[in-house]
């Protein structure tokens, strides 16, 4: 073959390979706009709490992402533009997976958002990849609106879409996506972090961790992992914490309860104290921020509940004008809060927001 000919046959090919490569968009890109306390490794993104998620912009027809997860536990919601189209449930061998293919030409957004809480394990996004012709786009602006979100299963959406009535809390069950939270923080298109595990309390847990102990850590498992509280200044802060403790003090044989209080139950002044201590230590992060101490939708706010009254008396004695309190009331029916429930919490959430906070 001739040297000409052959010299064109290389420029041919290798524009064929050009034009059929992939937009690569890796973890540290600026296109990608995260939501949450996301931990950047050297490789990945790693997702931990609930509600945590990645998103771009693109134009073209289709995306895949470079996903593992560490036990192949957690279930992740694909988002195109707005809308959830499926849930991607990965594999704790790193893989690719098409998210989304045969779109209409054009511009499109793209969310991964992670439904499951921290103790299914963690989730790690490599990279995002376009197809032929498609282009990364800017992200979105960031929201003027900030909210964060202390909570237990209630706020996690545990067992929200379990219609069995067995209220089963494993992965498949739970959506942080159907969560008052999300909902109320969806309704002012607001960003949003979800400091939540099932099971936690301020006082007594059902496992050794209570929240004072970690709603200032980046990755959850890790006492050393510390959260920068400067990347995140919210404007509103809701509390949801409480329920856990309301059963645990009344189970002197509980582990945890030995381990938290030996063998006598907590004082109501020592509940109260607690609480207060809890809440002034998120106003000592967030000097600016407006404070809704809240409780419910479950047995802690049954008539004749001693626990709302334990929440306005610590609020009362830190004497802070811009925190509130505000109960949801008692849903009166078995188990965790199912969807319909989550949004009648996220109406009355916004509700209260709509008449006492000022943006």
């Amino acid at each position: 073959m001739r040297p000409k000919y052959l010299f064109v046959l290389i420029l041919c090919c290798a524009a064929t390979i050009v034009g059929a490569q992939t937009a690569v968009i890796r973890s540290h890109d600026p296109h990608i706009r995260y939501m949450g306390r996301v931990a950047m490794l050297d490789e990945a993104a790693e997702l931990s709490w609930p509600g945590t998620s990645a998103s771009i912009n693109f134009y073209g027809t289709g995306v895949k992402a470079t996903i593992k997860d560490e036990h192949g536990e957690n279930f992740i919601n694909v988002v195109i533009d707005g809308k959830v189209v499926s849930v991607l449930h990965p594999d704790s061998i790193q893989k690719e997976y098409t998210l989304a293919s045969g779109l209409p030409a054009g511009k499109h957004s793209l969310e991964l958002f992670k439904r499951t809480e921290w103790t299914m394990g963690k989730t790690w996004i490599y990279q995002f990849a376009l197809g032929r012709g498609s282009s990364v786009l800017a992200p979105d602006p960031v929201n003027k609106r900030k909210i964060e979100f202390f909570g237990n299963s209630i706020t996690c959406g545990y067992a929200v879409i379990d219609s069995s009535g067995k209220d089963r809390g494993t992965a498949p069950y739970e959506n942080a996506w159907l969560s008052y939270a999300t909902l109320t923080a969806q309704h002012y298109n607001a960003e949003f972090n979800l400091i939540a595990r099932s099971g936690i309390g301020i006082t007594v847990s059902w496992f050794p961790q209570i929240m004072p102990e970690m709603y200032d850590r980046l990755d959850p498992t890790d006492s050393e992992s510390k959260w920068d509280f400067s990347k995140y200044q919210p404007d509103v802060v809701v509390i949801n914490l409480f329920q856990n403790d309301s059963w645990i003090v009344k189970l002197p044989q509980n582990e945890q309860f030995k381990a938290r209080f030996g063998d006598k139950a907590p004082t109501d002044e020592q509940l109260i104290k607690a609480y207060k201590d809890f809440v002034r230590s998120i106003r000592d992060k967030y000097r600016k921020a407006q404070i809704i101490c809240v409780l419910g939708n479950m047995d802690a706010t049954k008539e004749g509940s001693p626990w709302p009254g334990y929440v306005e008396k610590a609020v009362a004695e830190l004497g802070d004008k811009n925190i509130y309190t505000h109960f949801f009331p008692y849903k009166n029916t078995p188990g965790h809060p199912n969807v319909k429930e989550q949004q009648a919490m996220a109406d009355d959430l916004i509700g209260f927001i709509d008449q006492h906070i000022k943006w």
